[in-house]
């Protein structure tokens, strides 16, 4: 079953503690894609808590603080490009999901996923709920934890490849990244199962833009 509910909840049950589940990265083209696992307060609510992408970066980076300040456990999980390549973005997804479930210090005993798709883990009994992240605190919280630490990974590994504007895409498609993957070809962090035909781009491209 998948819900369609508007307003942020603290919880979707009250027998068991609930872990939110969400990823990052899932649509770039390059980069791991991050997954994180939080588990809040079982009335825990907060003005500003959001689907990530509904929210500017500053107030990202502050409310991951505060939310690792006052979950009772969180995790991050990853799974890189190469991980990718090999078993596709969804059950790479899946995979980073998983590793970040085992990475808490205690087994939830419901997990909140955002989206349509996931795969029992650890006999753990689950809930699949479209745009969660705009739904539940949880998985609004998980949003902005993966999304802010596979922000820092591109950040880090712009320095190695200034070209790509990783520090500003996060390695998302941009006119900008496609360009430069026409003028300079791939890096060892790119997804080579992507499509990175973009040979058409070299004939817009103009130094500087």
């Amino acid at each position: 079953m998948v819900l369609n509910n508007q307003k942020l909840k603290s919880y979707f049950q009250v027998v068991y503690t609930e872990a939110g589940i969400d990823e990052a990265g899932r649509g770039c083209l390059a980069g791991p894609v991050y997954a994180a696992a939080v588990v809040l307060p079982k009335n825990f609510t907060h003005p500003l808590i959001n689907d990530s992408k509904q929210l500017s970066g500053k107030i990202r980076y502050e409310l991951r603080e505060e939310i690792q300040q006052k979950a009772l456990i969180w995790a991050v999980g990853i799974a890189d490009n190469h991980e990718i390549d090999k078993h596709n973005i969804v059950n790479a997804t899946l995979m980073a999901m998983h590793r970040a479930i085992d990475k808490l210090n205690s087994n939830p005993g419901y997990l909140l996923i955002d989206g349509t798709q996931f795969k029992k883990h650890k006999g753990i009994p689950y809930q699949c709920i479209v745009k969660g992240d705009s739904k539940y605190f949880s998985i609004a919280a998980a949003s902005i934890l993966a999304k802010t630490y596979r922000d820092d990974y591109m950040k880090e590994i712009d320095l190695l490849y200034p070209d790509y504007g990783w520090k500003q895409n996060k390695g998302y498609p941009t006119l900008f990244h496609r360009q430069a993957i026409a003028r300079f070809g791939i890096t060892p962090f790119h997804r080579r199962s992507f499509n990175m035909n973009f040979d058409q781009f070299e004939l817009d491209f103009k130094p500087g833009k």
